[in-house]
């Protein structure tokens, strides 16, 4: 893949996986009610959709991991349909087994997307997972706040898990912009000559990172707060996770794709 759509391919992958990981993977599902996995399973179908349609528009004629992509893209797509379809027609146990059945075709699309890039196999693969940590963890985060104002019983357990996960996994994304390296890279047609310049991307997305850190520890602190406008004030600093987040990790997937 290459250009700007296979970037956007990267960022969407991403989150679509993470946030499905962080879904199923998590004590969730004994925590929240079904409209919850309905929401987010709607809108992880989005970005899925939306993934398969940049990867096919960034795909390199002749290349096998893209191949491979787009298929795994749209079946990931095909069982997040099946696994909300199964809620809506009242089958949670299906609905559960196939939620959890689209977490290794989700891994093996950011395998797959690993292969498009120059890098070392094993690192590009290690900066997906990373990266699918960081922003899966904001998108499920930002819709979990969501929720507390839907179910007014929710415990606080789920969005301090969440608090905890965002901050290991952005020591995980900064780790994974350092192994990507701070030198300048060759220009690429659609891409803004100033962010392959001296290593600005890199630097760009550590600020992002740096930043969202930051927020991190704000919706830490600010959930000890014993009144019910600490998870509202929680989720206003999940929005701006959402922000710096995709800004830092789209910053860093310029680095990541062949040099044009």
């Amino acid at each position: 893949m290459s250009g700007p759509a296979g970037v956007l391919a990267l960022v969407l992958a991403e989150t679509a996986a993470g946030g499905a990981a962080f879904l199923f993977a998590t004590p969730l599902w004994r925590e929240v009610k079904r409209g919850f996995f309905k929401l987010t399973g709607a809108l992880l179908l989005g970005l899925g959709l939306a993934a398969w349609g940049s990867v096919a528009a960034a795909r390199v004629p002749g290349s096998a991991a893209g191949r491979w992509s787009w298929w795994l893209a749209a079946a990931f797509c095909a069982v997040t349909l099946l696994w909300v379809g199964a809620l809506f027609f009242r089958r949670p146990g299906a609905a559960r087994v196939l939620g959890f059945l689209s977490l290794p075709v989700a891994v093996g699309l950011l395998v797959a997307l690993a292969g498009t890039s120059d890098q070392s196999h094993v690192v590009a693969i290690l900066q997906l997972l990373a990266g699918a940590a960081f922003l899966g963890v904001v998108f499920d985060g930002l819709l979990l706040g969501h929720w507390y104002l839907t179910d007014r019983s929710l415990p606080r357990r789920p969005i301090n898990r969440f608090a905890l996960a965002l901050m290991v996994a952005v020591v995980l994304e900064a780790a994974a912009v350092i192994a990507g390296g701070f030198g300048p890279v060759a220009s690429g047609p659609g891409f803004n000559p100033l962010l392959t310049r001296e290593g600005l991307a890199a630097w760009v997305s550590i600020g992002m990172v740096a930043t969202t850190a930051l927020i991190a520890v704000m919706i830490r602190l600010t959930l000890k707060g014993g009144r019910a406008t600490a998870v509202q004030a929680a989720t206003g600093f999940f929005y701006l996770a959402v922000v710096t987040a995709f800004a830092g990790d789209l910053a860093a997937k310029v680095r990541f794709l062949p040099r044009a």
